[in-house]
């Protein structure tokens, strides 16, 4: 006969009859740690909020529901409803209105409005680009995505350092990213919103009450996120175990890119790679940067504006021959280069746009005109009238160089010797990359080159002389590299977000081996290649070294970033056993590595020549 306990439960409390069969903890060898994360909820369950919010009572039932339905450490139970219904997606329409994307930016930021301002400025080229290039492409790449964009460093938690700058001359580059990723998706139609705060980011996301341990309270509501390493840092500490199951489904805006090496938290920590900004175990074409420095990252870019016919004829009438703008807006930049500007002020009528609040800054020479911090549109009358743009070695890799070039400017830029990078410059120290920078913008330097970049000694006196009389005696036209315009920053960013299956074709492979010392970055520029990670997995094999004329007399596998790779001295080939670890960045005197390079299409450094 059964107790009164027994059948009061079981007559008044059906959910709990589980208890007695239903929700013994299942033993299922796929779940290993199923038992072990119920015995941690039965003693912590009361340690974060969320768990109640999801329904944990304490009972067995709640938290093997929990689980198994909201985590994923046990099965699921058979006796619970896990009907899905299926949702059809909506065909994207091409958004020529800027008007609704304007509202969602949202205000009460300086870095906000300077990043609509650049939205409606640039909106009817966007507009014009995007038809031509989807006639070009017959429809492909159509598929509406919907897409989280999460400034995370315009957010109050991260500091949001860049706003209070924005009109006193500080770095704009950033936000000059983000306003053009934001407005192409939403010009490619796709479905975008917009967060630049955790409120917002928890209202998007379904961030469930609590510290952070529970995952969110549904499917993830996004095909991709678009992020920046503060949001990161951010989506981590708020989306829980959420985060690790839907990882593939971010993209990470990173101005100076991260190497295999940085990102790998195992192999970072292990061999002294770890730094504060890597570690993340993404893939890394995951991580995006605004140049194509870095082949293990993705290429996003931004645009700079593009001239019409009338604005070109004004520029070859208007063009001031012996008119220098410098690239510095902080006073900072300007000290010690007395010596460089006495020079060109034999020459050339010196223009700065440093700003300052009440005084001249000391550290521009009285000779120097200084406009202050112009708006852009003022800035873009200025280049069009210069015709020499001078860097001064610092901000690196920005947009404004490539804005000069694309209005007739000549850029003239230092060259490094030794090339900067985290082992003897203070800035790249703790940054996830091992990059060799040779100048202030080696893209302008490598992918543009004379005559409209051109990159000297700016200590020796002598060779800056030569060089600025050399300038004065060229003419060049405005010039902007393809992958720069609107329509050939769509091309990218659609193939970014469409995955094109076919991208790269595996016959755009070309198979190298790098010097002793050398990196695959290196080896396939040296043959006019880039090098391709996405073809790693097709080398990564024996038959490769075979390919290659390398005998191999021991063949191992481990983790190692650069690996595949050759050591003569012991005639030992070596696979790579840990996929994240590809990389063409990195290099050893003991190593020939195996290098996937291929071809590219001038000014479309992203795509090979037979890619579309």
């Amino acid at each position: 006969m059964r107790a009164l306990s027994e059948i009061l439960l079981t007559s008044f409390f059906p959910v709990r009859e589980g208890a007695f069969g239903l929700c013994e903890t299942p033993k299922d060898p796929r779940y290993p740690d199923c038992t072990s994360k119920m015995d941690w909820m039965r003693t912590r369950w009361t340690s974060d909020p969320c768990y109640a919010f999801y329904g944990v009572d304490g009972s067995d039932c709640s938290f093997l529901i929990y689980l198994s339905e909201v985590e994923w450490f046990c099965p699921p139970l058979a006796w619970r409803n896990q009907t899905i219904t299926p949702t059809q997606r909506p065909l994207p329409k091409k958004q020529s209105d800027i008007g609704p994307l304007l509202e969602q930016v949202g205000t009460g930021k300086e870095s906000l409005s300077f990043m609509k301002r650049r939205m409606r400025r640039l909106a009817a080229q966007w507009a014009s680009a995007a038809p031509r290039l989807d006639d070009k492409l017959r429809g492909r790449w159509r598929e509406q995505k919907r897409i989280l964009v999460h400034i995370g460093f315009l957010t109050e938690e991260s500091g949001d350092v860049f706003s209070p700058k924005v009109l006193k001359g500080g770095p704009l580059g950033e936000m000059v990213q983000w306003a053009d990723i934001l407005t192409a998706f939403h010009v490619l139609g796709h479905d975008v919103k917009i967060s630049v705060s955790l409120k917002e980011l928890h209202g998007f996301l379904g961030v469930p009450p609590g510290r952070g341990s529970c995952p969110l309270t549904g499917p993830l509501p996004f095909d991709l996120i678009y992020t920046d390493y503060h949001g990161l840092r951010q989506m981590k500490h708020h989306m829980g175990l959420s985060l690790r199951k839907h990882k593939c489904h971010i993209r990470v805006i990173d101005t100076f890119g991260t190497e295999p090496a940085y990102n790998h938290e195992e192999y970072a920590t292990r061999h002294g790679y770890r730094t504060n900004w890597g570690y993340w175990n993404l893939h890394g074409q995951q991580y995006m940067t605004m140049f194509p420095h870095t082949p293990d990252n993705s290429f996003m870019g931004f645009v700079a504006e593009e001239l019409n016919e009338t604005e070109r004829l004004f520029i070859q009438r208007d063009k001031v021959n012996n008119m220098a703008v410098v690239y510095g807006k902080d006073a900072s930049m300007w000290k010690g280069k007395e010596n460089i500007l006495a020079i060109l002020y034999r020459y050339m009528e010196i223009h700065g746009t440093v700003y300052y609040e009440t005084q001249r800054p000391p550290e521009v020479p009285a000779f120097v005109k200084n406009h202050g911090l112009l708006p852009q549109h003022e800035l873009q009358q200025l280049l069009r009238k210069a015709k020499l743009f001078v860097g001064f070695g610092f901000p690196y890799e920005g947009p404004a160089p490539l804005e000069a070039i694309a209005n007739g400017c000549i850029f003239l830029q230092p060259k490094f010797n030794p090339p900067h990078s985290s082992l003897n410059h203070e800035f790249f120290r703790g940054k996830p990359t091992s990059r060799k920078v040779s100048s202030q913008h080696p893209y302008a330097e490598q992918h543009i080159g004379r005559p409209h970049v051109i990159t000297v000694d700016f200590n020796n006196s002598e060779e800056f002389d030569a060089t600025i009389r050399e300038i004065m005696k060229l003419n060049v036209e405005p010039f902007l590299p393809y992958e720069y315009t609107c329509e050939g920053i769509i091309l990218i960013w659609a193939s970014n977000v469409s995955s094109l299956s076919s991208w790269p074709p595996l016959s755009a492979l070309r198979l190298l081996s790098s010097q002793q010392g050398q990196s695959c970055v290196e080896a396939c520029w040296t043959e006019g290649l880039i090098c391709e990670p996405a073809f790693y997995r097709f080398i990564n094999i024996k038959e490769a070294f075979s390919a290659l004329d390398f005998q191999c007399e021991g063949l191992e596998s481990e983790m190692n970033h650069l690996f595949p790779a050759f050591s003569a001295e012991h005639a030992e080939c070596s696979l790579q056993h840990d996929p994240l670890l590809f990389s063409c960045a990195g290099s050893s005197s003991k190593y020939q590595r195996l290098c996937p390079c291929r071809d590219f299409r001038k000014g479309q450094v992203a795509l090979c020549r037979d890619c579309l």
